[in-house]
């Protein structure tokens, strides 16, 4: 898992999650693009790099968000190696998600995510549970969010 995601770009300031209500996530993130945008740009600094063979080498397919590489001759995007992985639920839903996790004072159960990202229970679960073990597995993923890792047990 990487560590990208608790830091909002706001052209030179960065805006952490943490201070983002639900409208201004969904502002901030009108689409899918503007999602995986963030995400290049927080996780590849604006060069793409092959998660398989690391390479720079590499083509993009801007109608598929993804990316081809030219040594590896793979196909890619943003999400490899991510909780975004494989996921068909789209970055806006996963951004108020975690934004929801960092903000809320209580352990937030998967009946109020569901609720709140209108997802089933069971999409809902899963979410919460990718979040959490990233949360634990690699305490800095929501960077400079330290309240939210001493919540649920995570040192630094």
């Amino acid at each position: 898992m990487r560590n990208f995601i608790g830091v909002v770009y706001c052209g030179y300031k960065p805006l952490p999650l943490s201070s983002m209500n639900i409208v201004q996530v969904y502002k901030q993130f009108p689409t899918q693009e503007a999602c995986i945008k963030h995400l290049e740009a927080i996780r590849w600094h604006g060069i793409p790099v092959c998660p398989y063979c690391k390479t720079y080498r590499t083509t993009e397919l801007p109608k598929e968000n993804r990316y081809h590489c030219n040594k590896c001759k793979t196909s890619y995007s943003v999400t490899v190696n991510t909780i975004f992985h494989k996921t068909k639920i789209d970055l806006q839903k996963w951004f108020l998600a975690i934004s929801l996790f960092i903000n809320s004072k209580n352990e937030i159960s998967a009946r109020q995510l569901s609720r709140d990202l209108d997802v089933n229970s069971n999409t809902a679960w899963r979410m919460g549970m990718q979040i959490r073990n990233a949360m634990r597995g690699q305490g800095t993923l929501l960077e400079g969010i330290v309240d939210a890792a001493k919540r649920i047990g995570v040192s630094h």
